[in-house]
């Protein structure tokens, strides 16, 4: 269809060259002959469903007109949210963003709308539909960005978490921009802001952020739990509820203080916050979310205590630690990871741990597609885990076993654009590249070529 062909001259065309009458096009579009008529007229304009109906009818896909639509019914000098919106959801149910931005264009100068596209966008987010939310929270933010408003930190939050993803630059730019609004947001929001934050930082290995968002996050998680317990308990039936139980985001806060601390290998502080969240008898609550919460934290602190010993350099958990990992397979890899990483620093031999779960190992390093198995933190751990692999296997001399990790590190790093991880993988490998046979030497140098280019 050119640019000049409106869609009722089009409609026409085809009503003609299959010699319909109005009735006739009526009954093959299951639409009301008046409601045909009007528009084959000019006295009517389509609805985004009644043109979908039409565009079946002719044979064309959902969409097909769409463009068109926008100019010749939607650009009026003054809009009709009525047609917009369920234009705009349609648009985000078929991925027409270049759609979507041409019609938010048309409001940016009109402040009424801003309210609806929130709302909207709101809804486009729930349903999972992220880039098209993206378009109209990134618009009302503009629309917003001089004032100190919770919508525009709402829009903010929103934008950062539709944009985490296997790209890590992009996780640290998001969280970056993020960062500057959490606070704008109403209290409970502000508990899932800070704990997603620090949840990127973490899967970021950024420990001061970390520390930091984690601290600001129990400090909250605090307050309003003490808030909640001065309160009635009856709870108002339209108040708004947090996403977990207070007290698992006060425990969550020292989990990830714990983590950041032993990663600094200051493991006597890294002791004391998870001793804080091993005991929550204060918890006095008893209904199932709570008890499950308590168990979860408990249980956590019981394999977090291996861990802060073993990495300190006790090698006598390690019994203990791998057989309460054996019968948790969420557990095998992180433990693994924590494993290597004393086993490397303290010249542990773990050759018969390593035997025991070979099984396991080989289903990690034969994963090669990211984006179909790994989540955004089992991906960051994983390429944790195959570099120490890579490192413990070369220092034995095991080197085809040891560059086959290395190598898949750092494919995978490069793939989520990792470059400090990627960096790291180069280093290493120059360390041992005597050892390498020429078809290994060779693929390292295209992964090489790699991380070059995007420098460019």
């Amino acid at each position: 269809m050119s640019n000049t062909t409106t869609i009722l001259a089009e409609l026409m065309k085809y009503m003609k060259e299959k010699k319909l009458g109005v009735s006739d096009l009526a009954r093959a579009c299951n639409m009301n002959p008046g409601t045909i008529s009007g528009f084959v007229n000019g006295n009517r304009k389509l609805s985004v469903y009644q043109l979908d109906r039409i565009t079946e009818t002719m044979g064309h896909p959902i969409g097909y007109y769409y463009e068109h639509y926008i100019s010749e019914y939607l650009a009026d000098a003054d809009p009709n949210w009525r047609r917009m919106s369920p234009f705009l959801e349609s648009c985000a149910k078929l991925n027409k963003l270049d759609c979507i931005q041409q019609v938010v264009n048309m409001l940016l100068d009109k402040l009424g709308y801003a309210t609806p596209l929130f709302e909207l966008a709101e809804k486009l987010f729930e349903d999972g539909l992220y880039e098209a939310a993206a378009i109209l929270y990134e618009n009302v933010a503009l629309s917003e960005n001089k004032q100190h408003s919770e919508r525009l930190a709402l829009c903010q939050y929103r934008l950062f978490q539709s944009r985490q993803g296997d790209n890590q630059e992009k996780n640290y730019e998001a969280a970056v921009q993020f960062g500057t609004y959490v606070d704008r947001l109403d209290e409970l929001d502000q508990l899932d802001g800070l704990k997603a934050l620090a949840n990127t930082y973490r899967s970021l290995r950024k420990w001061d952020k970390v520390e930091l968002f984690a601290k600001a996050l129990g400090e909250k998680a605090e307050i309003q739990y003490k808030l909640s317990k001065q309160q009635h308990r009856a709870k108002k039936e339209n108040s708004k509820q947090p996403s977990f139980p207070l007290f698992a985001y006060w425990a969550f806060s020292h989990l990830l203080r714990a983590q950041a601390y032993d990663e600094r290998k200051d493991y006597e502080k890294g002791l004391q916050h998870i001793k804080k969240y091993a005991n929550l008898g204060w918890v006095t609550d008893t209904d199932e979310e709570t008890l499950k919460w308590k168990k979860n934290y408990e249980d956590w602190a019981v394999v977090n205590m291996y861990v802060n010993k073993l990495l300190s350099g006790d090698r006598n958990v390690l019994p203990d630690y791998v057989a309460y990992i054996s019968s948790r397979k969420d557990e095998v890899l992180p433990a693994l990871d924590n494993i290597l990483e004393a086993a490397n620093r303290y010249h542990f031999d773990v050759d018969d741990i390593l035997k025991q779960f070979e099984a396991d190992i080989s289903s990690y390093l034969g994963q090669q597609k990211v984006e179909s198995f790994y989540t955004q933190r089992l991906t960051e751990r994983f390429i944790h885990f195959s570099r120490k692999l890579a490192l413990y296997y070369l220092r034995k001399s095991m080197f085809s076993d040891g560059f086959r990790s290395l190598l898949i590190c750092m494919e995978i790093s490069i793939a989520i654009n990792n470059r400090i991880q990627a960096m790291r993988c180069m280093r290493l490998f120059v360390s041992f590249q005597e050892h390498a046979p020429s078809n290994t030497r060779a693929f390292y140098r295209k992964l090489a070529n790699a991380v070059g280019e995007d420098e460019e």
